[in-house]
Protein backbone atom coordinates (compact mmCIF):
# COMPACT_ATOMS: atom_id res chain seq x y z
CA UNK A 1 0.00 0.00 0.00
CA UNK A 2 1.02 3.62 -1.00
CA UNK A 3 1.85 5.21 2.68
CA UNK A 4 0.42 8.81 2.82
CA UNK A 5 1.92 11.21 5.44
CA UNK A 6 -0.10 13.67 7.56
CA UNK A 7 1.99 17.39 7.64
CA UNK A 8 3.78 16.45 11.16
CA UNK A 9 5.10 13.95 9.55
CA UNK A 10 6.31 15.51 6.52
CA UNK A 11 8.14 18.01 8.60
CA UNK A 12 10.14 15.20 9.93
CA UNK A 13 10.90 13.95 6.69
CA UNK A 14 12.09 17.36 5.64
CA UNK A 15 14.47 17.39 8.92
CA UNK A 16 16.00 13.94 7.86
CA UNK A 17 16.16 15.87 4.35
CA UNK A 18 18.30 18.73 5.53
CA UNK A 19 20.21 16.14 6.69
CA UNK A 20 20.83 14.50 3.23
CA UNK A 21 21.61 18.15 1.74
CA UNK A 22 23.96 18.47 3.94
CA UNK A 23 25.59 15.43 3.11
CA UNK A 24 25.93 16.57 -0.47
CA UNK A 25 27.13 19.76 0.70
CA UNK A 26 30.19 18.72 2.52
CA UNK A 27 31.11 15.32 0.14
CA UNK A 28 30.84 17.40 -3.08
CA UNK A 29 33.20 20.19 -1.60
CA UNK A 30 35.17 16.85 -1.04
CA UNK A 31 35.13 14.85 -4.37
CA UNK A 32 38.34 16.28 -5.54
CA UNK A 33 41.22 14.75 -7.52
CA UNK A 34 43.25 12.46 -5.03
CA UNK A 35 40.59 11.46 -2.96
CA UNK A 36 39.20 8.01 -2.59
CA UNK A 37 35.20 7.19 -2.21
CA UNK A 38 35.90 5.74 1.03
CA UNK A 39 36.98 9.68 2.05
CA UNK A 40 33.60 10.50 0.99
CA UNK A 41 31.96 8.13 2.91
CA UNK A 42 34.33 9.08 6.00
CA UNK A 43 32.92 13.14 5.54
CA UNK A 44 29.11 11.67 5.46
CA UNK A 45 29.37 9.33 8.08
CA UNK A 46 30.51 12.65 10.16
CA UNK A 47 27.76 14.65 9.11
CA UNK A 48 24.96 12.46 9.79
CA UNK A 49 26.82 11.80 13.24
CA UNK A 50 27.34 15.54 13.78
CA UNK A 51 23.51 16.13 12.83
CA UNK A 52 22.43 13.14 15.37
CA UNK A 53 20.65 11.21 12.37
CA UNK A 54 20.93 7.97 11.91
CA UNK A 55 22.29 6.01 8.13
CA UNK A 56 19.40 4.24 5.87
CA UNK A 57 22.00 2.66 4.05
CA UNK A 58 24.90 1.03 6.51
CA UNK A 59 23.44 -2.32 6.35
CA UNK A 60 20.65 -2.11 4.20
CA UNK A 61 20.67 -5.62 2.35
CA UNK A 62 23.98 -6.07 4.18
CA UNK A 63 25.43 -2.51 1.91
CA UNK A 64 28.75 -2.13 4.04
CA UNK A 65 28.90 1.69 3.72
CA UNK A 66 26.78 5.07 4.49
CA UNK A 67 27.13 6.32 0.76
CA UNK A 68 26.53 5.02 -2.33
CA UNK A 69 29.47 6.47 -4.87
CA UNK A 70 29.17 5.65 -8.77
CA UNK A 71 32.06 6.03 -10.88
CA UNK A 72 31.61 6.75 -14.54
CA UNK A 73 29.87 3.96 -16.03
CA UNK A 74 28.96 2.69 -12.76
CA UNK A 75 24.90 3.65 -12.82
CA UNK A 76 24.45 3.42 -8.99
CA UNK A 77 25.13 1.17 -5.56
CA UNK A 78 28.80 1.81 -5.74
CA UNK A 79 30.42 0.84 -2.90
CA UNK A 80 33.14 3.44 -1.36
CA UNK A 81 36.88 1.53 -0.77
CA UNK A 82 40.02 2.87 -0.91
CA UNK A 83 41.02 1.58 -3.99
CA UNK A 84 38.84 3.67 -6.10
CA UNK A 85 40.89 6.83 -6.49
CA UNK A 86 39.13 10.18 -7.71
CA UNK A 87 40.86 11.60 -10.67
CA UNK A 88 40.79 14.79 -13.11
CA UNK A 89 37.55 14.27 -15.84
CA UNK A 90 35.94 11.74 -13.83
CA UNK A 91 32.08 11.71 -13.16
CA UNK A 92 30.21 10.47 -9.89
CA UNK A 93 27.33 10.02 -8.53
CA UNK A 94 26.80 10.11 -4.71
CA UNK A 95 23.91 8.86 -3.46
CA UNK A 96 22.99 9.53 0.16
CA UNK A 97 20.10 8.93 2.74
CA UNK A 98 19.65 9.60 6.41
CA UNK A 99 16.90 8.82 8.99
CA UNK A 100 15.71 11.34 11.60
CA UNK A 101 13.24 9.74 14.46
CA UNK A 102 12.23 6.93 11.93
CA UNK A 103 11.79 9.21 8.64
CA UNK A 104 13.49 8.63 5.52
CA UNK A 105 15.36 10.98 3.38
CA UNK A 106 17.17 10.24 0.22
CA UNK A 107 18.84 12.33 -2.59
CA UNK A 108 21.47 11.69 -5.26
CA UNK A 109 23.52 14.23 -7.31
CA UNK A 110 26.44 14.13 -10.29
CA UNK A 111 29.48 15.63 -9.14
CA UNK A 112 32.39 16.78 -12.25
CA UNK A 113 35.61 15.44 -10.39
CA UNK A 114 38.81 18.44 -11.51
CA UNK A 115 38.89 19.83 -14.91
CA UNK A 116 38.78 17.96 -18.84
CA UNK A 117 35.17 17.17 -18.74
CA UNK A 118 33.55 16.69 -22.58
CA UNK A 119 30.93 18.18 -23.23
CA UNK A 120 29.39 15.54 -23.33
CA UNK A 121 29.06 14.26 -19.98
CA UNK A 122 28.14 18.33 -18.97
CA UNK A 123 25.20 17.78 -21.04
CA UNK A 124 24.45 14.37 -19.61
CA UNK A 125 25.01 15.57 -16.14
CA UNK A 126 22.67 18.57 -17.58
CA UNK A 127 19.57 16.85 -19.03
CA UNK A 128 19.38 13.89 -16.23
CA UNK A 129 19.40 16.65 -13.62
CA UNK A 130 16.80 18.79 -15.71
CA UNK A 131 14.83 15.64 -16.45
CA UNK A 132 14.29 14.97 -12.58
CA UNK A 133 13.09 18.62 -11.74
CA UNK A 134 10.17 17.84 -14.89
CA UNK A 135 9.23 14.70 -13.11
CA UNK A 136 9.11 16.69 -9.61
CA UNK A 137 7.03 19.71 -11.61
CA UNK A 138 4.66 17.37 -12.47
CA UNK A 139 3.84 15.79 -8.60
CA UNK A 140 0.43 17.54 -8.77
CA UNK A 141 -2.20 16.68 -7.32
CA UNK A 142 -4.89 14.40 -9.24
CA UNK A 143 -2.47 13.50 -11.62
CA UNK A 144 -1.53 10.40 -12.01
CA UNK A 145 2.17 8.50 -10.84
CA UNK A 146 2.60 8.10 -14.86
CA UNK A 147 2.46 11.71 -15.55
CA UNK A 148 5.88 12.02 -13.48
CA UNK A 149 7.11 9.39 -15.93
CA UNK A 150 5.79 10.94 -18.89
CA UNK A 151 7.68 14.33 -17.85
CA UNK A 152 10.57 12.44 -17.63
CA UNK A 153 11.28 10.82 -20.19
CA UNK A 154 9.50 13.69 -22.14
CA UNK A 155 12.37 15.82 -21.52
CA UNK A 156 14.94 13.01 -22.05
CA UNK A 157 13.61 12.37 -25.37
CA UNK A 158 13.59 16.20 -26.49
CA UNK A 159 17.06 16.67 -25.96
CA UNK A 160 19.55 16.26 -28.88
CA UNK A 161 22.57 14.41 -27.81
CA UNK A 162 25.80 15.42 -28.30
CA UNK A 163 27.27 13.24 -31.49
CA UNK A 164 24.00 11.60 -32.72
CA UNK A 165 22.05 9.00 -31.01
CA UNK A 166 19.61 8.48 -28.29
CA UNK A 167 20.04 8.96 -23.81
CA UNK A 168 19.62 5.38 -22.45
CA UNK A 169 17.25 5.64 -19.92
CA UNK A 170 18.14 3.08 -17.34
CA UNK A 171 15.13 0.40 -17.35
CA UNK A 172 15.83 -1.78 -14.49
CA UNK A 173 16.17 1.00 -11.71
CA UNK A 174 13.69 3.68 -10.60
CA UNK A 175 12.26 6.03 -8.16
CA UNK A 176 10.26 4.94 -6.04
CA UNK A 177 7.99 6.15 -2.32
CA UNK A 178 9.89 7.00 1.10
CA UNK A 179 8.68 7.13 4.36
CA UNK A 180 9.12 5.07 7.05
CA UNK A 181 11.54 2.70 4.71
CA UNK A 182 13.81 4.30 2.34
CA UNK A 183 11.71 2.36 -0.31
CA UNK A 184 8.11 1.84 -0.60
CA UNK A 185 5.58 1.46 -3.05
CA UNK A 186 4.84 2.51 -5.74
CA UNK A 187 7.74 2.14 -7.45
CA UNK A 188 8.43 5.21 -10.28
CA UNK A 189 9.72 4.32 -13.82
CA UNK A 190 11.18 6.73 -15.45
CA UNK A 191 10.10 5.96 -18.95
CA UNK A 192 6.12 5.41 -19.46
CA UNK A 193 5.06 2.03 -19.60
CA UNK A 194 1.52 0.75 -20.97
CA UNK A 195 2.14 -2.49 -18.87
CA UNK A 196 2.28 -0.85 -15.87
CA UNK A 197 -0.82 1.66 -16.33
CA UNK A 198 -1.35 4.86 -14.95
CA UNK A 199 -0.28 4.37 -11.34
CA UNK A 200 -2.02 5.63 -8.38
CA UNK A 201 -3.86 9.21 -7.95
CA UNK A 202 -1.33 11.51 -6.74
CA UNK A 203 -2.62 13.26 -3.37
CA UNK A 204 -1.35 14.90 -0.63
CA UNK A 205 0.75 13.51 1.86
CA UNK A 206 2.23 10.36 -1.01
CA UNK A 207 6.33 11.47 -1.00
CA UNK A 208 8.22 9.96 -3.49
CA UNK A 209 12.15 9.62 -4.32
CA UNK A 210 12.12 10.70 -8.12
CA UNK A 211 15.16 9.63 -9.31
CA UNK A 212 16.24 9.32 -12.92
CA UNK A 213 19.88 7.69 -14.40
CA UNK A 214 20.55 7.92 -17.53
CA UNK A 215 23.52 7.12 -20.10
CA UNK A 216 25.32 7.78 -22.99
CA UNK A 217 24.43 4.23 -24.27
CA UNK A 218 22.69 1.67 -23.41
CA UNK A 219 18.97 1.58 -20.73
CA UNK A 220 20.75 -1.55 -19.41
CA UNK A 221 22.63 -2.85 -16.87
CA UNK A 222 24.33 -5.57 -14.80
CA UNK A 223 25.32 -5.88 -11.31
CA UNK A 224 29.19 -6.91 -11.05
CA UNK A 225 29.97 -9.97 -8.63
CA UNK A 226 29.65 -7.85 -5.33
CA UNK A 227 26.23 -8.10 -5.63
CA UNK A 228 25.75 -4.19 -5.15
CA UNK A 229 27.51 -2.42 -8.27
CA UNK A 230 25.12 -1.75 -11.19
CA UNK A 231 26.92 -0.80 -14.45
CA UNK A 232 26.18 -0.09 -17.62
CA UNK A 233 26.47 -2.92 -20.06
CA UNK A 234 28.30 -1.16 -23.13
CA UNK A 235 30.35 0.78 -20.95
CA UNK A 236 29.10 4.44 -21.43
CA UNK A 237 29.49 6.43 -18.60
CA UNK A 238 25.74 7.35 -16.47
CA UNK A 239 24.52 10.28 -14.44
CA UNK A 240 21.97 10.15 -11.55
CA UNK A 241 20.01 12.81 -10.03
CA UNK A 242 17.48 12.61 -7.40
CA UNK A 243 15.29 14.37 -4.59
CA UNK A 244 12.87 13.36 -2.44
CA UNK A 245 9.70 15.07 -2.47
CA UNK A 246 6.55 15.46 -0.39
CA UNK A 247 3.14 16.76 -2.44
CA UNK A 248 1.11 18.52 0.12
CA UNK A 249 -2.39 20.52 -0.47
CA UNK A 250 -0.59 23.53 -1.58
CA UNK A 251 1.91 21.84 -4.01
CA UNK A 252 5.18 19.94 -4.17
CA UNK A 253 7.79 20.52 -0.99
CA UNK A 254 11.55 18.92 -2.48
CA UNK A 255 12.30 17.46 0.83
CA UNK A 256 16.14 17.39 0.31
CA UNK A 257 16.85 20.75 -1.40
CA UNK A 258 17.89 23.50 0.93
CA UNK A 259 15.42 25.81 -0.69
CA UNK A 260 12.26 23.38 -0.28
CA UNK A 261 12.48 23.45 -4.20
CA UNK A 262 11.19 26.70 -4.48
CA UNK A 263 13.83 28.68 -6.88
CA UNK A 264 14.14 25.63 -9.62
CA UNK A 265 10.57 25.17 -9.61
CA UNK A 266 9.66 28.77 -10.24
CA UNK A 267 11.38 28.50 -13.09
CA UNK A 268 9.20 25.81 -14.53
CA UNK A 269 6.09 28.09 -13.01
CA UNK A 270 5.29 25.95 -10.29
CA UNK A 271 5.02 27.48 -6.85
CA UNK A 272 6.82 25.22 -4.09
CA UNK A 273 5.02 24.42 -0.62
CA UNK A 274 5.90 26.10 2.50
CA UNK A 275 8.78 25.21 4.56
CA UNK A 276 6.83 23.21 7.33
CA UNK A 277 10.24 24.00 9.63
CA UNK A 278 10.54 27.83 7.91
Amino acid sequence: MVQIKTPEQIAKMREAGLVVAAIHAATREAAVPGATTRDLDEVARKVIADHGAKSNFLGYGGFPATICTSVNEVVVHGIPDEKTVLKDGDIISIDAGAIVDGWHGDAAYTAFVGDGHAPELLELSRVTEESMWAGVAAMKNGNRLVDISRAIETYIRRQPKPGGGKYGIIEEYGGHGIGTEMHMDPHLLNYVSRKRGKGPKLVPGLCLAIEPMVSLGTPHTEVLEDDWTVITIDGTWSSHWEHSVALTEEGPLVLTAVDGGRAKLAELGVTAAPDPLA
